[in-house]
C-alpha cells in the first residue's frame, strides 16, 4: 500500500511538547476527561476509516479523542450482518499491523480465491489467486465484525478518549482547532480528521466543494445459505445495465450486491425472503443451486462523488468524506483505508519542528492519495457508464474488451495488483 511500511509495527509518530492530562474516565472506557482537554489529534466519525486511523495513530503515541460510537449488535437471531467488505491485501496488511486482523475470529472470514465476470452475452473473465501469485484475491468480512475487533483495539488505548456526543462547531485557529460538543463542552486539537461519511459535517465546515452525480441505482444487499458450496469464488454478472454480485460467506452462504435501477430495487426490497431467492436465483442462472434468504435485504444508494480538496487548516479528509465511488469493484473501503495509512504515515515522518496541523504537512497527504483516488473514480465510473449503454454496438464492445482482457495474462495480473492496492 502506498505510504505504508511494509513490515513490523507501525512507526511511532512524533510526540509534540507535552501538555497537562487530566486522569479520569470519560464515555466508553476511554482514559481522559474531555471538558476543556486538549489533544494531539480528534477523528470525527467512528465507521471502519475512522477507527481504524484514530488507533493507528493513538498506537503510535499521540493523544486521540475519537468522536463516535461503537459497534451495535446484530439484531437478535441474526446469522450475518448484512454489509460485508471485500477487503484487499493491502487492508488485511494495515489491519494486522495494528493487532485487529489477528483478533478476528477466522471462521467469520471468507478468502476469494477465484472471481468470475460475466457480461450480457457469452464472454467471461476468471481471475484466478493462483494465476496472480497472490495467497488470495481479497477476504470478505462482515463489516461488524471488523468493527467490533477495531473496538476492542481501542478500548485497550490509554491515551484515546472515546466520546460519545456530536460535534456542532469547529473553529481553527493559529495554534489549534477548537470542537464544540453538542452537550456544551469543547476540546482542542491539533489536528481534526473528517472520517464522518459521505454527508461529511466536517467537509461543510471548511467549505470543500462536492461534486455528486446519482446514479440512479440502489445497492441492494442481503445474505443467503446456498444449496452448492462456492469453492470461494466471487461471481459477477453485468445483466442490462444493472451488476449482481455474489460474494463467498463461511460456510454454504453468499452476499448479494445487486446494484440495481432505483425503480427495480424498490421492487426488489418489497419482495418477500422467497421471492428475493427465487429472483436471484434466476438472474444468476442458478450458480449456486436454490437459495434462502438469510438476513433481510437493505438498500443504500449509489452515487459517485469527488471533492475538490481533501485538506484545510488542521483539517483532513478521510473515507466517504473524501471520496465515494461505486461498489462494481468492492473497494470503497480500501480505498478509505489507505487514506487512513497515508495519513498516518505523512504524520509519522514529519519533521520534529512542524505542527500536525501544518498546511504544509497536510499538502504531503493530500498529493499522497490524489492519484489513487483518481485512477479509482476513473475506473469504476467508466465501467459503470460502460454496462449502462443500451444498444447492439455498446454490448458488442463491452464484450469484445472483455474477450480481450480474458487472453492477456498481463492485463490480467496487472488488474489483480491494482485491486490489491
Amino acid at each position: 500500500m502506498a505510504g505504508v511500511r511494509p513490515a513490523g509495527r507501525l512507526p511511532r509518530l512524533n510526540r509534540l511538547p507535552a501538555r497537562a492530562l487530566a486522569a479520569g474516565p470519560h464515555g466508553y472506557n476511554a482514559r481522559m476527561t474531555v471538558s476543556n482537554q486538549t489533544y494531539d489529534v480528534a477523528v470525527i466519525g467512528g465507521g471502519l476509516v475512522g477507527k481504524t486511523a484514530a488507533l493507528a495513530l493513538a498506537q503510535g503515541g499521540l493523544r486521540v479523542a475519537l468522536l463516535a460510537q461503537p459497534c451495535a449488535p446484530l439484531p437478535q437471531g441474526a446469522v450475518f450482518d448484512a454489509r460485508v467488505y471485500a477487503l484487499s491485501g493491502s487492508s488485511q496488511a494495515l489491519l494486522e499491523r495494528l493487532r485487529v486482523w489477528q483478533a478476528i475470529d477466522p471462521a467469520r472470514l471468507a478468502p476469494v480465491y477465484d472471481m468470475r465476470v460475466f457480461g450480457d452475452a457469452a464472454a467471461e473473465l476468471h481471475f484466478s489467486a493462483y494465476q496472480a501469485s497472490v495467497s488470495q484475491l481479497a477476504w470478505i468480512a462482515e463489516s461488524s465484525v471488523v468493527e467490533r475487533s477495531l473496538d476492542a483495539a481501542l478500548n485497550f488505548q490509554p491515551n484515546l478518549a472515546w466520546i460519545g456526543e456530536r460535534a456542532q462547531t469547529l473553529e481553527v485557529g493559529a495554534a489549534d482547532a477548537t470542537v464544540g460538543l453538542a452537550d456544551g463542552r469543547t476540546l482542542r486539537a491539533d489536528l481534526v480528521v473528517g472520517a464522518d461519511g459521505a454527508h461529511s459535517w466536517v467537509r461543510a465546515q471548511i467549505g470543500s466543494r462536492v461534486e455528486r452525480r446519482d446514479y440512479r441505482q440502489t445497492g441492494v444487499v442481503a445474505n443467503f445459505r446456498t444449496q452448492h458450496p462456492h469453492g470461494e469464488t466471487a461471481h459477477q454478472w453485468f445483466r442490462d445495465g444493472e451488476i449482481i454480485a455474489l460474494l463467498p460467506l463461511p460456510g454454504n452462504h453468499v452476499s448479494l450486491v445487486w446494484s440495481a435501477q432505483t425503480a427495480h430495487a424498490d421492487a426488489l426490497l418489497r419482495l418477500d425472503p422467497e421471492q428475493l431467492a427465487a429472483e436471484v436465483e434466476r438472474v444468476t442462472q442458478g450458480q449456486a443451486g436454490t437459495l434462502e434468504c438469510v438476513t433481510p435485504a437493505r438498500g443504500f444508494p449509489l452515487a459517485l462523488q469527488t471533492v475538490d480538496r481533501l485538506i484545510a487548516p488542521r483539517v483532513a479528509l478521510i473515507g466517504d468524506a473524501a471520496h465515494l465511488i461505486h461498489p462494481l469493484a468492492g473497494q470503497g473501503v480500501n480505498l478509505g483505508l489507505r487514506d487512513a495509512a497515508t495519513l498516518v504515515d505523512v504524520i509519522a515522518k514529519r519533521e520534529a519542528f512542524r505542527d500536525l496541523g501544518d498546511t504544509v504537512l497536510l499538502r504531503r497527504y493530500e498529493r499522497g492519495r490524489r492519484e489513487d483516488i483518481q485512477r479509482l473514480v476513473i475506473a469504476t465510473d467508466g465501467l459503470q457508464r460502460l454496462f449502462s449503454l443500451p444498444g447492439t454496438v455498446a454490448r458488442a464492445v463491452r464484450n469484445t474488451g472483455m474477450a480481450f482482457v480474458g487472453a492477456q495474462p498481463f492485463v490480467k495480473r496487472w488488474l489483480v495488483a491494482s485491486a490489491l492496492g
